[in-house]
């Protein structure tokens, strides 16, 4: 039997998302500074057979149809693109809840498009890959090579990786989806730009980072606090854990995050929230590289 192949697909984290206006064809355009947590979902995928999926894991129920993810979807768009792909079987365990602005399915998809680029000894830089990609989803691009960036148009445009600070975070999903059109049909775009934000020095100073990220703003935090109020209870619980640098919505919610100075302040902050509110989905995680 063929061994099979593994990919982490890490939670995506939106630590500031500017909506910058509408487009002719009702998509948004966006700016973004992504980064990615130090766990997610894990895919398996074994050569050889008909195309299929299987999906187990906490949040396995919240993942719908096999036939409807974006894992499959990604696979069919790279076929299109590749005479003769090697297709087969991919198993994922699904630890992410859906819909919940992390970028569950979206980095499935994108540890598909890296099992299926091993099998079939594609290089890392096809650019069939990323075209398989922005084909599957807005946020697939940015999730094919999970490193800190920025995040421009509908989410096709990118920046080289970034180097950011060590940041340690907990990430809190009320249980609780959104669709994130609604939440982007209820957005109107900032009046007024913020600062401009320096990425010219984050990783030299933590300090000036986490000072020049809380002058930025998650604008579909409003939009969204509006269709889920519980969100609001979210960013307050995390606002008032000791410690807490800063707490803010990731993506289109419901998850939020909180940033904290440690490792092990993130930790036993989550354990309180854990404690105290028994019934939401805590993490603490690291911010980086994925």
């Amino acid at each position: 039997m063929p061994v099979p192949l593994v990919e982490n697909a890490p939670a995506k984290v939106n630590l500031t998302l500017r909506v910058l206006g509408r487009r002719a064809d009702g998509y948004h355009e966006i700016l973004s500074l992504v980064a990615f947590a130090d766990f997610g979902d894990r895919l398996s995928f074994t050569p050889g057979g008909e195309l299929m999926l299987t999906v187990h894991g906490p949040s396995a129920a919240q993942a719908g149809q096999s036939a409807d993810n974006l894992v499959l979807k990604a696979a069919r768009a790279l076929a299109e693109r590749v005479p003769d792909i090697v297709l087969g079987k991919f198993d994922l365990e699904k630890d992410l809840p859906v819909a919940a602005g992390i970028g569950g399915g979206s980095t499935d998809a994108a540890a598909a498009l890296r099992l299926l680029a091993r099998a079939n000894d594609l290089a890392g830089d096809d650019p069939r890959l990323p075209e398989a990609a922005r084909a599957t989803g807005a946020d697939v691009p940015v999730c094919l090579d999970p490193r800190p960036r920025m995040m421009h148009g509908i989410g096709e445009k990118l920046s080289g990786p970034l180097v950011l600070p060590p940041l340690h975070a907990v990430l809190v999903n009320p249980g609780i989806a959104l669709a994130t059109k609604d939440v982007f049909a209820g957005c109107t775009p900032a009046a007024h730009p913020l600062a401009p934000f320096d990425l010219t020095a984050p990783a030299k100073n933590r300090e000036q980072f986490l000072q020049s990220l809380a002058g930025q703003a998650n604008d579909l935090e409003d939009a969204a606090i509006n269709l889920a109020p519980v969100i609001a209870d979210v960013l307050g619980a995390l606002r008032a854990l000791a410690g807490c640098r800063l707490a803010r919505m990731s993506g289109s919610g419901a998850t939020c995050f909180g940033l904290f100075d440690s490792a092990a302040a993130a930790r036993s902050a989550a354990e309180t929230l854990s404690n105290k509110y028994p019934q939401w989905w805590v993490r603490a995680c690291g911010l980086g590289s994925g």
